[in-house]
């Protein structure tokens, strides 16, 4: 039996990716506007989520479903541990905790695991897809933005384990589609990958706030700048 889930997920979230991308604090990321205090919320909370979606697939590895998608050299749990400590300090742990949209989001991901495991499918899909296709390039615009250097705070972008990334998403995307699932429980993990997908904008959201006080902040500091350079050449002018 073939499901063609991966084809499904891509059809069926095209939308919700789009709208995703169109998140104030998404939009200014890609644009080169990284601030890093929200940068490292982001960084906090996708810690948080990642380590409870990963616990989870742990859990089911046997599971008839799961155990043909689970790929442990996706995880990211430890390459988030290498970041936090870049942006918090050896003592990283004593400062984080998760805000109020991780909270729901790894509560979702707690339920489903425990009422219907192969919606995990979904949030496995929405995260580490992501992570892979886009990876590379959001890695670089976060280095020039902060002026990041020797991958210090970007291990997240990193798969160590995977040798060609191109052709390991294809394995992934083979293995979805031959899952042995039939069409209403595809429909439905299309529907859980949407759901993702909406709890993810929710942590973007989150950044929002943030990442505008600093770009005011930004603003304000350049027209300072430029106001005290007009005064010093008024004065070299008399």
């Amino acid at each position: 039996m073939s499901s063609n889930l991966a084809t499904k997920l891509r059809e069926g979230t095209k939308k919700s990716h789009t709208m995703a991308e169109n998140v104030g604090f998404v939009k200014c990321f890609l644009k080169g506007v990284v601030e890093k205090n929200s940068y490292r919320n982001l960084v906090k909370n996708l810690y948080f989520v990642y380590s409870a979606m990963e616990e989870e697939m742990e859990r089911h590895r046997q599971h008839p479903i799961l155990s043909k998608i689970y790929f442990p050299q996706l995880n990211r749990k430890k390459s988030l541990e290498q970041d936090l400590a870049y942006y918090y300090g050896t003592n990283w742990r004593e400062q984080i905790s998760a805000s109020p949209a991780a909270e729901e989001y790894i509560q979702r991901i707690r339920e489903v695991s425990t009422s219907a495991p192969e919606m995990l499918v979904a949030h496995s899909y929405t995260r580490y897809l992501g992570d892979l296709s886009g990876g590379q390039i959001l890695k670089g615009i976060a280095q020039r933005a902060m002026n990041l250097t020797d991958g210090q705070g970007t291990a997240f972008y990193e798969f160590q384990e995977i040798e060609d990334e191109k052709a390991f998403k294809a394995t992934y995307r083979q293995a979805m589609n031959d899952l042995p699932i039939d069409d209403a429980t595809a429909d439905k993990i299309v529907d859980e990958a949407n759901d993702a997908f909406a709890m993810n904008m929710k942590l973007f959201q989150e950044l929002n706030g943030n990442l505008i006080k600093a770009i005011g902040q930004m603003l304000f500091n350049t027209l300072t700048r430029k106001r005290s350079r007009g005064s010093t050449d008024l004065a070299t002018a008399e």
